[in-house]
């Protein structure tokens, strides 16, 4: 695989017709070369007849999984990773659909990976809060959440719920996707935690965070919860089962 085409870019989506069109367009857009493999899991809207109707017009850069059902953020980045790993790809990266990521900042995280950085995250509360258009509410329950978590787990990421991040590919081989049991946003605090403990060099670069203009959040009390205690299961085994570090820092 030559340098152009090392970088992929994986995007779950359920019911984002409003956003994907313009996604995609702005993903190719980017000066750096970037691919995009949108996980899809049979949306009723029609996302992913958009996208494969765009396929033509991005041919080799623009790819699809179609899945059966909505089986959870975690298992549509799992699905991605590994398809990332099976096509060589170098770098990995995880982004929203619905434009609360900044496509332009996809280019910040791929100089920390290129220069040094085993996983880069894109972060809202490296340097105070750069969270825009949240309720105060959401913005505080998202902040303690992440203090909660370096509480926990010890961990010296500031955003620990970050889900806007890019993997050098040998993060993603060391991890075993099969003992990762988080399945909606908690998934991205196990994540972390994983390649933290494994020894590999995580870093945060600041960007800022705009919360959705089109369509509805998937964010739902029960996601929340899962984080909430699967936080406390996932350091009681890390305590009882200590990962064997495969980098050094």
């Amino acid at each position: 695989m030559d340098a152009s085409t090392e970088k992929l870019v994986i995007m779950p989506t359920f019911n984002e017709r409003e956003n994907i069109e313009q996604m995609v367009r702005k993903v190719m857009s980017i000066t750096e070369h970037f691919d995009l493999l949108i996980i899809d899991d049979n949306s009723p809207d029609g996302t992913a007849d958009i996208v494969k109707s765009m396929q033509s017009e991005f041919a080799q850069r623009l790819h699809i999984v179609e899945r059966a059902g909505k089986l959870g953020l975690g298992t549509a980045y799992i699905t991605g990773f590994k398809w990332a790993l099976e096509h060589g790809y170098r770098f990995v990266f995880e982004m929203d659909a619905d434009f609360s990521h900044n496509p332009d900042d996809l280019i910040r995280l791929y100089e920390a990976c290129r220069d040094g950085a085993d996983l880069a995250i894109g972060s809202r509360y490296i340097k105070g809060v750069n969270v825009v258009n949240w309720p105060m509410g959401r913005v505080l329950m998202s902040y303690f959440a992440s203090k909660y978590v370096r509480m926990v787990t010890g961990m010296r990421i500031m955003d620990t719920t970050a889900g806007f991040k890019c993997y050098r590919d040998n993060v993603l081989r060391a991890i075993n996707f099969d003992k990762i049991q988080m399945t909606g946003y908690g998934f991205q605090i196990e994540m972390k935690f994983t390649a933290w403990k494994l020894g590999f060099n995580v870093v945060e670069i600041p960007i800022i965070f705009t919360d959705r203009k089109l369509g509805s959040s998937k964010m739902s009390g029960g996601i929340f919860g899962e984080a909430l205690w699967g936080v406390m299961r996932m350091k009681l085994k890390s305590i009882l089962k200590p990962m064997r570090k495969v980098h050094a820092k």
